[in-house]
């Protein structure tokens, strides 16, 4: 009997479809966080001679990221033995394709069945989400960190007045938390004076699937803000009312998956979304933050006694711009000195932190680039760090909320 050899390459099973799909399912849709696969994305796969095709449908016309969804599905099939090369086609999906994203998304954020047409971007809707579409709260969909056994920490940050670098703390904190594997949201709630967008460096506005909007991402955190829907320039001149429905929206109608910490940009002082808040979020957990001079903690403690009266429990100081390290080493205290201790003290709640006062943290938040990213093994950053670690360790709670379990 003649034995013929066979080449090693023709030894080799043959490439299959499967393999390919197989190969995408860890491929995750850079804005959307969940596998092409599962998300019915990967509509065709074709193979001839070493080229892989594959056809992509996007949930929008126009997605930014089209090239970064290319250059992850052709890294995930390159290596496979046999593949030459990576084609990838884009399409757009239906209304109905979009629809069941809608479901699958809406079934792992806690939110009920909702069927419509997808839209790009539009502004939170007061009353009626577009279209004439119901708002969550009005089609009965809960507030995800309000359901029983969620597992999100909820942190306020709230000042007495502006100026004391609360957006900044907030923002570096957040992306401190991301650093050590957390997973991490902010909320912008500072309505008039929303800057976290900017701060983040984020420029493509979020998804809208139906009447659910997906958060834009940067460093590991996930942000929602009313910036993403008025022009820069364009000032909000909402009255109480108004808060309170964009800040329920924002808690509704945002696909959040399960953060292990929200960050909430508090706007300073003690108005409505303070009070929105304590209705909303009644296990948030209030951070004040300060700056040293006495003038700025008298302001500071009016927000921290205000948090009590609404029984949100407060839990530390964080003191901004606490000195500045010259040239020579020397720390200049130029904004006075104890005003965080003073009003820790007084609280009867720890001093969680003192920030330095340095450059390059006011330019990171100028120029889209937090000071945890561009200098993460600065004085500030190693603060931030700091701060970070006490909250998730220190100040851990040691008791499980149970919103059924209430005192009448």
């Amino acid at each position: 009997m003649e034995i013929v050899e066979i080449p090693p390459e023709a030894a080799r099973m043959a490439l299959t479809e499967a393999q390919i799909v197989e190969a995408l399912r860890p491929v995750e849709d850079p804005e959307l966080h969940m596998s092409i696969v599962d998300l019915g994305m990967v509509k065709q796969v074709g193979i001839r001679r070493g080229t892989v095709s594959v056809l992509v449908a996007l949930t929008v016309p126009g997605c930014p990221l089209r090239a970064e969804i290319t250059n992850r599905v052709t890294t995930a099939l390159m290596p496979l033995d046999g593949v030459k090369d990576v084609k990838v086609d884009m399409t757009v999906m239906t209304d109905d394709e979009r629809a069941a994203v809608r479901e699958r998304m809406g079934a792992a954020n806690g939110h009920a069945s909702h069927a419509g047409h997808a839209h790009s971007h539009g502004a939170p809707a007061q009353g009626q989400g577009q279209g004439g579409q119901k708002l969550g709260h009005e089609e009965g969909r809960p507030n995800p960190f309000m359901t029983a056994g969620s597992k999100t920490r909820v942190l306020g940050i709230s000042s007495g007045k502006g100026g004391v670098g609360k957006s900044s703390v907030t923002v570096n904190t957040a992306v401190a938390l991301a650093r050590q594997g957390y997973d991490v949201a902010v909320l912008d709630a500072d309505v008039y004076g929303f800057s976290v967008p900017k701060m983040l460096g984020i420029a493509q506005d979020p998804v809208v699937i139906d009447d659910m909007i997906v958060p834009p991402t940067a460093h590991g955190v996930k942000v929602i803000s009313i910036g993403f829907f008025v022009e820069e320039n364009q000032p909000v001149m909402w009255r109480g009312p108004m808060l309170h429905k964009a800040l329920e929206q924002f808690l509704v109608d945002v696909y959040w998956g399960e953060p292990d910490y929200l960050l909430i940009d508090m706007p300073p002082g003690t108005g409505d979304v303070a009070l929105s808040m304590a209705q909303y979020l009644p296990k948030s957990e209030m951070f004040v933050v300060t700056t040293p001079q006495a003038a700025a903690q008298r302001v500071a403690q009016r927000t921290a006694y205000m948090a009590k009266k609404v029984n949100l429990p407060l839990r530390g100081v964080i003191e901004n711009m606490s000195w500045f390290t010259g040239d020579d080493g020397k720390r200049y205290e130029i904004f006075g000195q104890g005003g965080g201790a003073e009003l820790s003290h007084r609280l009867g709640v720890p001093l969680v932190g003192q920030v330095p006062l340095v450059p390059e943290l006011r330019e990171g938040g100028d120029r889209g680039a937090p000071i945890m990213v561009s200098h993460p093994d600065g004085e500030a950053s190693r603060m931030f760090a700091q701060i970070a670690a006490t909250i998730d360790v220190e100040l851990a709670p040691t008791r499980i909320y149970r919103p059924e379990l209430r005192i009448g």
